[in-house]
């Protein structure tokens, strides 16, 4: 690709990973954060970091199939080769989702296919694990279903607390989710029929020190 990855990114909260993806300086055009939340602080983030926004309410539309396709038209028309969705909570219709086959990433906190969903730190500490940690992944219709591309770990303390769980699993997700997508700017990372790294099908979950 001749021109910098033309990215476009979905929250609904306060946006710590695109101020991470922000911070980290890619070789990528952010060309629009959207948010099913008008009090977002993603959009905040984005309009100091002159990207352009949009917020649509789901309650200004008949069904979720009506509030997806009304928002992800909106992302269509800013020409994105990439969309994150990074915090982004609201479970997305197939028949939208399905379009961007290979041109969409999530960032989960979990160790998928554990605890797909919310509560994703209670439901580690009540299992007992003795690791935690983050999954991007490619998004498909079956929520946090995709082909797992990336994940980062940590270990669970005796005493966490979800609350000390979730904000030290914060700290990678700001590292795993940029180099994600700076191994998709360069090419090494990619879809076809599958993910692709380095030019091979990719077999495993890839580690931070991979990228």
């Amino acid at each position: 690709m001749d021109r910098p990855l033309r990215v476009a990114v979905l929250a609904s909260g306060r946006g710590s990973n695109l101020g991470a993806l922000i911070a980290a300086r890619l070789p990528v055009e952010f060309v629009l954060v959207g948010s099913d939340k008008a009090t977002a602080g993603a959009l905040a983030l984005a309009a100091e970091a002159g990207i352009p926004t949009v917020s649509l309410s789901p309650r200004d539309y008949a069904d979720r199939v009506s509030f997806d396709r009304a928002l992800f038209g909106r992302v269509a028309e800013a020409r994105p080769d990439l969309l994150v969705l990074a915090g982004y909570m609201r479970i997305i219709d197939a028949a939208v989702i399905a379009d961007w086959e290979g041109r969409a990433i999530n960032i989960h906190p979990s160790l998928l296919p554990k605890y797909r969903g919310l509560h994703t730190h209670r439901q580690c500490l009540e299992a007992g694990d003795a690791e935690h940690g983050a999954s991007v992944h490619f998004v498909t219709a079956e929520l946090d279903g995709g082909p797992v591309v990336a994940q980062a770990r940590i270990a669970v303390r005796p005493d966490d607390t979800e609350a000390s769980l979730a904000e030290r699993l914060l700290a990678e997700e700001h590292r795993l989710l940029p180099a994600v997508v700076g191994a998709i700017a360069s090419g090494r990372l990619r879809w076809d029929d599958g993910a692709v790294f380095d030019g091979l099908p990719l077999s495993a979950p890839l580690t931070p020190a991979d990228l």
